[in-house]
């Protein structure tokens, strides 16, 4: 691992795990480029890294969550469970399908496509504290189709969000809320290569890549909040749909 991939992976997952244009997706392609195999010690780490990056920007919900606020923690186990039951499903029976970076470059466009749209939905007035659980399981299915790479968790939930109703800033918030579970379980799955002892041992590289993705993980939020509020979301458009095109038909990796 040299210091390229130690800045440059923790900057692509810091920024795209937030911003609607797929981590993972980015990811597979720039490890692909860079000759990099996909290293399951390395990818958990940096989804840490990122799940800090909630922890810190949200704290205040998240604790307002655990003290008065449990019928939202009840929503989060409901909007999981669709990607839960998926992304098992998924990562025991295609995970080579995840580690594609064709299928990421194809499915960018889509991506692309949503964020386009949901930009252009009229504001809602309903707030996440009010869904129903039905509601909740569309956005956790939606949630699910992000396990492929190229497909943005956030792009799509927040799309989800704003189709049933809800307000921009709600629809992001609760976006975000719902990744918590959602990224400790991408991060259960991946443990399992620690306990049949397929994963690298952690390295000071690794740590420092993690730190990195959590402190640009933050201003990423801020980034993506302040946007989704401006309606200036179909920018991330602007990138995805022209670099999945460039990508599929180049195909710069080995």
């Amino acid at each position: 691992m040299n210091w390229l991939e130690i800045i440059v992976l923790p900057l692509i997952q810091g920024i795209a795990e937030f911003l609607p244009i797929s981590s993972s997706g980015h990811l597979v392609i720039a490890e692909a480029v860079l000759g990099q195999p996909p290293n399951s010690t390395y990818n958990i780490l940096l989804h840490g890294g990122t799940l800090a990056s909630i922890l810190i920007f949200y704290h205040r919900k998240i604790l307002d969550l655990l003290r008065q606020d449990r019928r939202v923690m009840l929503l989060l186990i409901v909007g999981t469970l669709p990607a839960a039951m998926i992304g098992i499903a998924i990562k025991l029976s295609f995970e080579e399908v995840l580690e594609k970076p064709l299928v990421a470059a194809c499915l960018l466009p889509v991506t692309g496509l949503v964020v386009w749209w949901s930009n252009r939905r009229p504001d809602g007035e309903g707030t996440y504290r009010h869904l129903t659980f039905r509601k909740t399981l569309l956005i956790g299915l939606f949630q699910s189709f992000a396990l492929l790479p190229g497909l943005s968790r956030s792009g799509l939930t927040i799309a989800a969000g704003l189709s049933l109703g809800l307000r921009r800033d709600q629809a992001t918030t609760f976006s975000f809320l719902l990744a918590i579970p959602a990224i400790l379980g991408a991060m259960v799955l991946g443990c399992k290569d620690f306990l049949t002892g397929a994963a690298a041992p952690v390295t000071v590289e690794q740590i420092i890549g993690t730190v990195i993705a959590a402190i640009v993980g933050v201003f990423a939020l801020a980034w993506l909040h302040r946007w989704v509020t401006q309606r200036r979301l179909h920018w991330f458009a602007f990138w995805c749909i022209p670099f999945g095109i460039v990508m599929a038909l180049l195909r710069p990796w080995p």
